[in-house]
């Protein structure tokens, strides 16, 4: 195998440095409030496309709803990938072994292109897959076309990610907020101008998404293929074996696990959810967009937050990791607080930019979003823990939170809700509230169990270089 060669830039070596022995608050902020900006801008354009798949029809409503579930369970294979990948291409920079880093980015890069072509293979049997995953035949009828043009986006975003994390490794998380605002402003405008002025249909939504994921990709390529950069893409680089290869994928396959968990449990409350209406479906939806918001801000002090412990876990800091991620919670959970109250304040007319003027579908999202909000200080928690467990690679715990969440506080909750009590299609709302609640808890109780482990092997007994 060919020698490889790469070098850092100056401005990489001033944030390792800066990473490692700035000011906690300040490399926290410095690294997540791009990428908080980021999330939550992208999460508004949702909302939007939702606001605008309502001027077509309560059931495109309905069917962007559930079909999102499905695309979500796929991209949770590239985000598994990116989330494994990155934290091991931040130890790697951390520690300052740049040969390790540009192997693990080619590496990261190479599983994509061939989970990518994996996906690709299921767009002629579109229609078929929505119905094996419980899509109502309505459902299948609005939205196949809609699904079969997701797909290659899908897999453009799976290399959008791993650029995203390579870039948030290296600190430049103000280019991921310039580079992605402009690209979720095109996204924005064109569907806008496909729904509006075309009076296109939802097909034309995805459309909008592939055309903006092309252009984020075309971005990412010129650093994608500097060769001289440790961060860059190099067909000599990619390894499958030593600590290349299974520290990824280790890291990575509970995440993927993990996803595609919690992705498919949605699925399965969407399809119970069904007994109620197709309407009761898009109002969960809905509502997932509304509480969403909030929820994207945190985790993009979520990936920020494990940026940074993984960083100093690799430079043997890890009393600074656990500063970072002390950090981290706060802020989450202030988060989370601050949402509350405006959510609590504004329901109504929030409700009502949903429902495209049919006063019986905004009065049943309102019925199921005065629930799920109330679990916002709760997911901040978790969303913190996550970014400890994520930074020090103990994805079987994420695994396990995301798990409970869905197979223990949800589906037989809902279950229950729907087979000994009354409360109808407020049982959505209500499930959402409970799970929602009920796994920041058990986040916090692990997060105790780990952080004492955390000092008692690499503290304690070993010391730390701070």
């Amino acid at each position: 195998m060919a020698e490889i060669r790469t070098k850092a830039s100056e401005k990489d070596e001033r944030f390792r440095e800066f990473a490692l022995n700035g000011n906690m608050w300040k490399v926290v902020l410095y690294v997540s409030l791009p990428l908080m900006v980021y999330q939550g801008l992208m999460h508004i354009l949702k909302i939007l496309d939702t606001i605008m798949a309502a001027h077509i029809s309560s059931g495109a409503v309905s069917s962007i709803a559930y079909i999102s579930q499905i695309s979500f369970l796929i991209s949770a294979v590239g985000t598994g990938i990116a989330i494994g990948g990155g934290m091991k291409i931040s130890e790697a920079y951390g520690a300052g072994d740049y040969v390790l880093v540009k192997k693990r980015v080619s590496t990261v890069y190479a599983v994509c292109g061939i989970v990518g072509g994996i996906v690709l293979c299921i767009i002629p049997f579109a229609e078929g897959f929505l119905r094996l995953n419980g899509t109502t035949e309505n459902m299948i009828s609005i939205g196949t076309k809609y699904f079969a043009v997701e797909l290659p986006a899908l897999v453009l975003n799976f290399f959008n990610s791993v650029y995203i994390a390579v870039e948030r490794a290296r600190g430049n998380s103000k280019l991921i907020l310039r580079l992605n605002t402009v690209v979720l402003l095109i996204k924005f405008g064109l569907t806008a101008f496909f729904i509006y002025v075309m009076n296109g249909g939802i097909i034309m939504i995805a459309a909008a998404t592939l055309i903006s994921q092309a252009i984020l990709f075309i971005f990412a390529l010129r650093n994608i293929c500097d060769k001289e950069s440790p961060f860059g893409f190099s067909f000599s680089a990619i390894s499958f074996r030593g600590n290349t290869a299974a520290p990824i994928i280790k890291t990575a396959f509970p995440v993927i696990a993990e996803r595609a968990a919690f992705a498919y449990g949605k699925l399965i409350v969407n399809s119970m959810c069904t007994r109620y209406g197709d309407d009761t479906v898009g109002a969960l939806g809905v509502s997932n967009n509304i509480s969403g918001l909030p929820t994207s801000l945190q985790n993009g002090f979520q990936e920020g937050g494990a940026s940074v412990i993984s960083q100093n876990i690799g430079a043997g800091k890890h009393e600074r990791a656990l500063d970072a991620f002390k950090k981290t919670f706060i802020i989450c959970v202030a988060v989370g607080a601050v949402f509350l109250g405006i959510i609590m304040l504004l329901l109504d007319p929030i409700c009502g930019l949903f429902a495209g003027g049919d006063d019986s579908f905004r009065a049943l999202i309102r019925n199921v979003t005065q629930y799920e909000f109330l679990g916002l200080i709760t997911l901040g928690m978790n969303a913190a823990v996550m970014a400890l467990l994520y930074g020090y690679g103990y994805t079987k715990l994420t695994l396990l939170l995301n798990g409970a969440r869905i197979l223990v506080f949800r589906v037989p909750v809902l279950w229950y809700l729907q087979n000994y009590t009354d409360f109808g299609s407020e049982s959505a709302g209500i499930v959402m509230m409970v799970s929602n609640i009920s796994v920041g808890v058990l986040a916090v109780i692990v997060a105790v169990i780990v952080t004492a482990r955390i000092r008692k092997k690499y503290i304690n007994q070993r010391g730390d270089s701070r």
